[in-house]
């Protein structure tokens, strides 16, 4: 059965799922262009779905940055028992890469990934929010010709840590928040999530 969202996109396939959600492949039937399609059940316990769509375009606002590391928002929206939001369709993660590769990187590899990786984070700090889930999960390369650029995904636990030009109080007693295998030990003892928590 064909399965059609945003009016123009189709879905070709799942290509990933989680707590968050679910990921499809997708084809905007206007242009033939391949894009990713994250759904959201609106019964979901914490929806945050159109949070991270409002981060992402908040964050790809700046015409002063042509390389953000952030993928394009196509469209969101409520259809039916979901929230949606399609975007730009991109590549394997650096988990997905170093699996392939064997779980190794050869040394430039590596510290060019670093670079990129320092360069995303440092975007999105420079925007007042921190990321609160970096993994490599959530580095993406480009999908087209564009192999050497690095994108940085999934912003559903982003929120600012300035608030009209003052930074959010130190606070401890806070949940765990992100993934604990790469969380720092600040956020493992439930000290409030910031910058130095990305690094």
């Amino acid at each position: 059965m064909e399965i059609k969202v945003g009016g123009h996109y189709k879905l070709l396939k799942k290509i990933d799922s989680g707590s968050f959600g679910e990921i499809y492949k997708g084809l905007n039937t206007k242009n033939n262009i391949q894009v990713a399609v994250k759904l959201e059940n609106l019964m979901s316990k914490y929806p945050q779905l159109l949070m991270e769509a409002k981060i992402m375009q908040h964050l790809l606002n700046d015409s002063t940055i042509s390389d953000k590391g952030i993928p394009q928002v196509y469209h969101t929206a409520t259809e039916g028992e979901f929230n949606l939001m399609v975007m730009e369709l991109l590549g394997p993660s650096l988990e997905n890469l170093f699996t392939q590769l064997g779980k190794s990187f050869t040394l430039k590899t590596t510290l060019m990934l670093a670079d990129s990786m320092i360069r995303r984070i440092e975007y999105v700090h420079s925007k007042g929010f921190v990321h609160r889930d970096i993994k490599p999960d959530n580095f993406l390369i480009d999908a087209g010709n564009k192999s050497n650029r690095l994108y940085l995904i999934d912003f559903g636990l982003s929120k600012r840590y300035m608030i009209n030009g003052k930074h959010i109080k130190y606070e401890e007693g806070k949940a765990l928040t992100g993934t604990a295998r790469y969380a720092s030990l600040n956020t493992h003892l439930g000290i409030e999530s910031t910058r130095r928590d990305d690094m």
